[in-house]
């Protein structure tokens, strides 16, 4: 404990507080107290503040720190001050009920209940999740709380995913029994959870737990249809299967990375979590195409899924915006799913050169990497009896290629110019916004990757006779 109490006492952000603490109780609760336990290092501090003026002690605070202030919930008066380095940042509040033991005992698992007087500088255990961390369980506090907020019950999983720790039966049991109410809670709220989880290490064991309780298909109501597609010749594995086992073998590149793609992996493009938690999140709907378009070859007995990555680009995007997620978001996803064939095709063709890469290079644009790697993970999940070790050790190995040369060239790549917009066509065609002018930009932009435009007079033409 003298160890977990140092880590505390030496972090140089909360130092700062502590000549302002001297005329109230204050508490460091939740994720900090417990990523001081795993040893993991976090710039989000809460903190419960025992004060009759919670707003006046925050904004009071906010002026002694220079940090900005943010009132994040007015009626449950929740408090945020984001310190000068835009990085480090506390949240403070005052007890439920101005009652501190009241308080902890109403939270989700025990390992989100542990406190630190900082007054004291004594741990409080209320609910036992110093020992839970010890034997790395995953408890909750009252099954009443899980009932009050339904989000808890998806917060049981994403800190499955993230801590590997094991699931107490109660909790499986609870959410099995409480996974219609999953849909209650704020799509915002919901989806952050769900990010969080698919940024864990331990995402695909998350994701078996998450449809054994029945909350995957309350959330994916799709899969219900993705189930229903067995395994077939180039498939070891039935769909649902073959998705989280993409999942899978992406997290075990990601470990394996070297440097450069695990940095770019590792970046905050889309907000909120790493790019890896977006990647792997396009990895388990990839293929939520095939059930709309599944046949049965009479003659062959071979299972044909055609244009399953159009399909699945197109069945995503009304997924996506039910959780509210932004457009550069879903459009990264859509992408995803749309090309997930295209770098195995690519390196396939018989008639594959430098010219090839380079156009597909500029098409992917900010996304190649994370297509190839989808393309990697993708190959290594679908192993099935016409497919042999060399295919897939071939497909690897150039698929592999593709990516270093990508990395070799990617300095001297120049994106396509902008020629035209979607406004510009609408203007020229005299058409309204629709499906219609993404069409006619994707069209342009094949006829610019083939060298068949260059200025924007060919666009116009272009577009005119499309």
């Amino acid at each position: 404990m003298d160890k977990f109490t140092k880590k505390i006492l030496d972090d140089e952000i909360l130092k700062q507080i502590t000549p302002y603490l001297k005329d109230v109780q204050a508490y460091l609760v939740g994720g900090y107290v417990r990523d001081v336990f795993l040893e993991k290092s976090t710039c989000d501090r809460d903190l419960i503040i025992c004060t009759n003026d919670i707003e006046l002690f925050a904004k009071n605070l906010a002026v002694n720190l220079d940090a900005h202030f943010i009132e994040l919930d007015g009626i449950n008066k929740i408090y945020r001050l984001v310190l000068n380095d835009k990085i480090n940042y506390f949240d403070i509040t005052s007890p439920v009920e101005n009652d501190f033991e009241k308080d902890i005992k109403r939270r989700d698992l025990t390992i989100n209940a542990i406190a630190f007087h900082l007054n004291s500088s004594k741990f409080i255990d209320l609910t036992g999740g110093i020992e839970d961390i010890k034997n790395k369980k995953i408890k909750g506090i009252n099954d009443t709380n899980f009932e009050d907020d339904p989000l808890r019950l998806l917060r049981i999983f994403r800190f499955h995913a993230t801590t590997g720790f094991d699931t107490d039966e109660h909790l499986i049991t609870l959410a099995k029994k409480l996974n219609t109410r999953i849909n209650e809670p704020a799509k915002e709220r919901v989806s952050v959870e769900l990010l969080k989880m698919f940024e864990g290490k331990y995402t695909v064991s998350a994701l078996q737990k998450l449809d054994e309780t029945g909350l995957l298909e309350q959330l994916f109501p799709i899969y219900k249809e993705v189930k229903k597609i067995p395994p077939n010749s180039h498939h070891h594995l039935d769909l649902f299967n073959h998705l989280t086992e993409t999942v899978n073998q992406l997290q075990i590149i990601y470990e394996n990375a070297d440097e450069k793609t695990k940095l770019h992996l590792d970046k905050h493009d889309f907000g909120g979590v790493k790019r890896i938690a977006f990647l792997k999140l396009a990895a388990f709907l990839h293929d939520i195409g095939k059930p709309s378009c599944w046949t049965i070859e009479e003659d062959t007995g071979r299972h044909r899924f055609i244009k399953h990555d159009e399909i699945g680009s197109k069945l995503v995007e009304p997924i996506l915006k039910n959780f509210k997620f932004s457009k550069k978001q879903i459009e990264y996803i859509k992408t995803l799913i749309k090309y997930h064939i295209y770098p195995s095709s690519l390196v396939c063709a018989p008639d594959v050169n430098e010219r090839a890469f380079l156009k597909y290079y500029r098409k992917m644009d900010d996304y190649v990497i994370d297509n190839i790697l989808l393309a990697m993970a993708d190959r290594l999940s679908a192993r099935g009896e016409k497919v042999t070790e060399e295919m897939v050790e071939n497909n690897i190995n150039n698929l592999t290629k593709l990516l270093n040369n990508y990395f070799e060239q990617r300095k001297d790549i120049k994106p396509l110019e902008k020629l035209l917009d979607g406004v510009d066509i609408m203007e020229i065609l005299n058409i309204p916004q629709g499906p219609k002018v993404g069409e006619i930009l994707e069209a342009l932009q094949e006829a610019q990757l083939n060298g068949l435009i260059r200025t924007k007079e060919d666009a116009i033409i272009f577009i005119k006779l499309y």
